[in-house]
């Protein structure tokens, strides 16, 4: 995302009036308080004539999150009546979730109904696939509840019942367990139990994976193609997003004041804290114990990963990924299989910030979870953020998929979609990097990997090498 002048013109004005609100507040410039109203909603007008021409969909949420955070400012009691925006925009989220959890879990079990062909190879990147991902959500867990980012926003009115929290029902283990299975798909669906949800797509993958290849093959690209639709649905809805997160900040700022926001710097440097700790706790050791040659490794890596950071979508990189992955002697049969599966299993930035997000909308909503209910959120998210990495904020879908399940309010949401495009740069760009770690570390671990490859630069290959057609 690159801003033009104008925006950054518009940017620099808007931090000027709101340092002279902050001076006329504190008493150290004499100013009508009309003024400062004035000054900073003509930097939001230059703003918005600065954005205007762009379609890119982060400028716009940016904006309309600065716009509705100053409708909350100045007029608190209107901002209350913007919520049906953010509740609209929810709703049409939620019209996403059980179809786009469905098709993609179909596609990357069924899909890979070859698994049997490619033996060894398959069953090893799955099982580390499964392993570096529980680490990550692991350690967004530990993150968020030893920085406490969304305590301290003050709880949303008891009386406000779209936001109220039902008392919690003591449930017994056999409850738990039972919850897990569905009685009814269609109810599954309809109550938004996105477990239930899950469970039944995992049967009916590997129920498909086992018919004739010809009913197979017409059910896979049904599902296919549903998954590819319902990716372009929510393309569609995040173009709603301005006006929801507008919506929805306005509300929060005009009910409980600027307090959230400071919450969601706090997030930001939690995600990126915890980002940093995964590649150096995990990657770089995995690295370093299965002999990757890191100086080749990293200058690889390099591209894609900016690609992927400056773009916020994995599939963007995939092409320069898979050709620097050949480049320094994973053999290219090797890369086909793990690349594009570890885009479906093995999305390390994203789970983190999954369970690092969930825990923050509990946080914030005053839900305290128990380490079981931690846990039971944590195997939720495994299983549900598989096969969205092609989509930028397709991980909205996924978080509000989960605290609903688990019986907590949408509203904190709101607050991380505010922040969600500079959270997203570095969880994408931390999915690419995993991706080209896992496909070395399988290479290694199947004894083909080849030390003293001399492959082409990666930053000399064209733009679309032989390996961009896997």
């Amino acid at each position: 995302m690159k801003l033009s002048r104008a925006a950054v013109s518009a940017l620099v004005l808007l931090l000027l009036a709101v340092l002279l609100t902050v001076l006329a507040q504190s008493g150290r410039v004499a100013l009508p308080p009309a003024v400062p109203v004035a000054a900073r909603w003509a930097a939001l007008g230059a703003l918005a004539l600065a954005v205007a021409p762009h379609r890119a969909l982060t400028l716009w949420i940016v904006l309309s999150m600065l716009v509705g955070i100053e409708v909350g400012h100045d007029a608190p009691a209107a901002a209350l009546h913007l919520k049906v925006l953010s509740d609209a925009f929810l709703r049409l989220v939620k019209t996403i979730i059980a179809p786009l959890v469905f098709a993609t879990l179909v596609v990357g079990i069924a899909g890979h109904a070859n698994l049997k062909q490619v033996g060894r190879m398959g069953l090893k990147a799955l099982v580390y696939f499964e392993v570096v991902t529980t680490f990550a959500l692991f350690i967004g867990l530990a993150a968020i509840n030893l920085t406490k980012a969304g305590v301290g926003i003050k709880h949303v009115a008891i009386a406000d019942k779209a936001d109220a929290l039902a008392a919690a029902v003591p449930q017994t283990a056999a409850d738990i367990i039972l919850h897990i299975f569905p009685e009814n798909i269609a109810k599954s669906v309809a109550e938004g139990q996105v477990l239930q949800v899950v469970v039944f797509a995992i049967i009916f993958a590997i129920g498909l994976a086992l018919t004739p290849e010809r009913p197979r093959r017409v059910m896979l690209d049904f599902c296919e193609s549903l998954s590819e639709v319902m990716f372009k649905f929510t393309n569609v809805v995040m173009y709603f997003a301005p006006l929801g997160v507008g919506g929805a900040l306005a509300y929060t700022v005009g009910k409980l004041g600027f307090a959230p926001l400071l919450n969601a710097l706090q997030l930001l440097l939690t995600l990126y804290g915890a980002l940093v700790a995964f590649v150096l706790l995990v990657l770089l050791p995995v690295a370093l114990l299965m002999r990757i040659p890191l100086r080749r490794f990293v200058a690889a890596v390099a591209e894609p990963v900016s690609i992927a950071f400056a773009t916020t979508s994995s599939e963007a990189a995939l092409p320069r990924a898979m050709e620097a992955m050949e480049s320094i002697g994973v053999p290219r049969r090797i890369v086909a299989f793990v690349m594009p599966t570890g885009y479906s299993f093995n999305l390390d930035g994203t789970t983190l910030y999954l369970s690092l997000a969930a825990v923050f909308v509990a946080q914030a909503a005053g839900v305290p979870l128990s380490f079981g209910q931690q846990l039971l959120m944590v195997f939720t998210l495994m299983l549900t953020s598989k096969g969205v990495a092609g989509v930028p904020r397709a991980s909205l879908v996924i978080l509000l998929a989960t605290v609903a399940s688990f019986g907590l309010p949408a509203w904190p949401v709101f607050i991380i979609l505010g922040i969600d495009a500079l959270m997203d740069m570095a969880r994408t760009a931390v999915n690419v990097l995993g991706n080209c770690l896992a496909s070395a570390v399988v290479a290694r671990w199947e004894g083909e990997f080849i030390d003293d490859y001399q492959g082409p630069d990666p930053a000399a290959l064209p733009e679309a090498g032989p390996a961009a057609a896997h």
